[in-house]
């Protein structure tokens, strides 16, 4: 069946169609966490480049990165058609990453990307987890008092 837009109408209705997340991806690192008894995490925090699980205390940033959009050597496959726009498409998406990445460290964040299609093996990716958590720094909710 033929489109009922004109490709020019398509690509803005396409445009204006806002992502709301990876949710599947996100919905099995937060079941891995918990089942790991993984505590302190947050989801939706307002922080530069709004990463996926957030752990304040730690100062650690996740992001799951899907293997299309952000272009996994190993799984990502380019669409056969308009394949310059997807090859444009996902080497923008790695620089925003980068950038984003390269951000969050200059404000004193600890950065963890893990790829979609590692969340298969969650016995490796609690371990990466609870690697970063415990190298991190410790921080406390309080000032010494001056005496």
């Amino acid at each position: 069946m033929a489109d009922v837009f004109s490709k020019h109408k398509r690509s803005q209705v396409m445009a204006a169609i806002r992502s709301r997340g990876n949710k599947d991806t996100e919905m099995k690192l937060a079941s891995i966490l918990r089942s790991a008894r993984i505590a302190g995490w947050r989801r939706h925090q307002p922080l530069s480049g709004h990463p996926d699980f957030v752990f304040p205390r730690q100062r650690l940033a996740i992001f799951v990165d899907g293997c299309f959009w952000h272009g996994c050597r190993w799984h990502c496959r380019m669409p056969k058609e308009n394949r310059e726009y997807w090859r444009r498409k996902i080497a923008g998406n790695s620089a925003r990453d980068r950038r984003t990445t390269r951000l969050l460290r200059t404000r004193g964040w600890r950065v963890l990307r893990i790829w979609g299609h590692a969340l298969a093996s969650p016995e490796t990716v609690v371990a990466r987890i609870i690697s970063e958590l415990d190298t991190a720094p410790r921080r406390c909710n309080h000032t010494p008092s001056k005496k």
